[in-house]
C-alpha cells in the first residue's frame, strides 16, 4: 500500500520561500504523476503542480505558476514543492499525491494522499 507523508510546512512573512517534501514508500506506479495539491479553509482542492515521471514534463496552476518548481528524487523516493514569493493566498493545507496514469490538476482520480502539511503567509 502507498504511503506518502509530507513535511516542510510552516509559517512565513510574505514574499518568503518554503520547501515542501513528500516522502513515498509502496509506491506501485512504474510510471504515473506526481502532484501537490492544496486546500484553503472553506474551499475545495486545488491543483498546485504535476510532474509526468515518464518525461519529466511539469504543469502548474496558474496562480503559482513562475514561483512554484514541482521535482523528485528517485533515490529518495521523495517529491518537492519548492515555493518562493509565497503570498498571503498561498495559506493553505498542502497534499501530496500520486496515481499511476496521465496528470491531471484535478483530484478526482489520485489514489494515494498525504496526510498534509500547512502553510501559512503572513502579510
Amino acid at each position: 500500500q502507498v504511503q506518502l507523508v509530507e513535511s516542510g510546512g510552516g509559517s512565513v512573512q510574505a514574499g518568503g520561500s518554503l520547501r515542501l517534501s513528500c516522502a513515498a514508500s509502496g509506491y506501485p506506479f512504474s510510471v504515473g504523476c506526481l502532484a501537490w495539491f492544496r486546500q484553503a479553509p472553506g474551499k475545495g482542492h486545488e491543483g498546485v503542480a504535476t510532474l509526468w515521471t515518464g518525461g519529466g514534463y511539469t504543469d502548474y496552476a496558474d496562480s503559482v505558476k513562475g514561483r512554484f518548481t514541482i521535482s523528485q528524487d528517485n533515490a529518495k523516493n521523495t517529491w518537492y514543492l519548492q515555493m518562493n514569493g509565497l503570498k498571503p493566498e498561498d495559506t493553505a493545507m498542502y497534499y501530496c499525491a500520486a496515481r499511476g496514469s496521465y496528470c491531471t490538476l484535478r483530484a478526482l482520480g489520485y489514489s494515494a494522499w498525504g496526510q498534509g502539511t500547512q502553510v501559512t503567509v503572513s502579510s
